[in-house]
């Protein structure tokens, strides 16, 4: 398996997280895992049949376009080869893509064309088939995607704010968000929902976790809960957050299937600056890729990155 991130062209910078692509040649079912996140579009390429799981909720075999709505727990796929890209979608590119509730979609995957149309899908598949090497797929989405996103919604100031305490280490309370904004807490609910996909205590307890759970991924396995967010009361409070979001303790989850997790959270923060799409903070795009390709040396399967 190889994988690469891009930065989208600058005026896409605060509607696209970033660009992922996956490929596989081997096509024996292979098993991965993701920690939850924002909106995600994904787009394939001859690529045997995917399947996903969400907690007890299975989807698949998704269509060629597909629209990942914003989890609340990891989620695992079953791939059979293949090209995979995913565009991950922030809160503000949420707001100017569509004017539908990001809550709808809350733990979904359904046809991209449920939400922008079939013209937009067939658009993104047909050129995908048409491009011979990775490198031509970010612009290929640049153009694309970015008629996409030119309506602003009124609500920017207030998203950007809010996302951006979403990833401050020790911000965990809804009031003192809404007091940091100048807002009322039902409204503070108003927007999480209509944009975030869902309610301020939780999207402040998934960026905690995940800030503190890719603290806890060592070489050598070793679990230092010395690393997690300040807000933690203690171990078993942290636990207890593991088991809403990744349906299992941290040590359990990362024994499992999670050699492409891991690969990934050091290629996207090699490229993008931080690890996850969940804790995205937009930054001037630079003139980077990394590909990690996941390769069989005799003693095992290790990655490798490159850039």
């Amino acid at each position: 398996m190889r994988m690469r991130y891009d930065l989208p062209q600058a005026s896409l910078a605060e509607c696209l997280t970033g660009y992922a692509i996956y490929s596989a040649s081997d096509r024996n079912p292979l098993v991965n895992w993701y920690l939850p996140a924002p909106v995600m579009i994904s787009i394939l390429a001859d690529a045997g049949p995917i399947t996903v799981a969400i907690g007890n909720h299975r989807f698949g075999p998704l269509e060629r376009a597909s629209l990942y709505g914003p989890t609340s727990r990891a989620f695992r796929t079953v791939t059979h080869g293949g090209v995979a890209v995913g565009i991950g979608i922030s809160a503000i590119g949420w707001s100017r893509m569509t004017s539908r509730l990001a809550g709808d979609f809350r733990n979904r995957i359904v046809p991209l064309e449920t939400l922008l149309g079939p013209e937009v899908s067939r658009r993104l598949t047909t050129g995908l088939d048409a491009l011979s090497d990775d490198a031509m797929i970010k612009p290929f989405l640049d153009d694309v995607l970015e008629p996409l996103f030119q309506r602003r919604h009124p609500q920017e100031e207030l998203i950007r704010a809010f996302a951006a305490l979403t990833v401050t280490d020790g911000v965990i309370e809804m009031q003192d968000v809404a007091d940091r904004l100048g807002i009322e807490t039902h409204a503070l609910r108003r927007l999480a929902t209509r944009h975030f996909g869902m309610l301020p205590k939780m999207l402040l307890r998934r960026a905690r976790f995940l800030r503190s759970f890719i603290r806890l991924i060592r070489p050598d396995g070793h679990v230092d809960y010395s690393a997690i967010d300040s807000s933690y009361f203690d171990a078993s409070h942290f636990l207890r957050d593991a088991t809403t979001f990744l349906g299992t303790t941290p040590r359990r989850f990362l024994a499992s299937e999670t050699l492409f997790l891991k690969s990934s959270l050091r290629a996207r923060a090699a490229v993008i600056g931080t690890p996850t799409q969940a804790l995205h903070i937009p930054t001037p795009p630079v003139s980077v890729s990394s590909i990690i390709r996941t390769v069989h040396d005799g003693r095992g399967r290790r990655d490798e990155l490159t850039s």
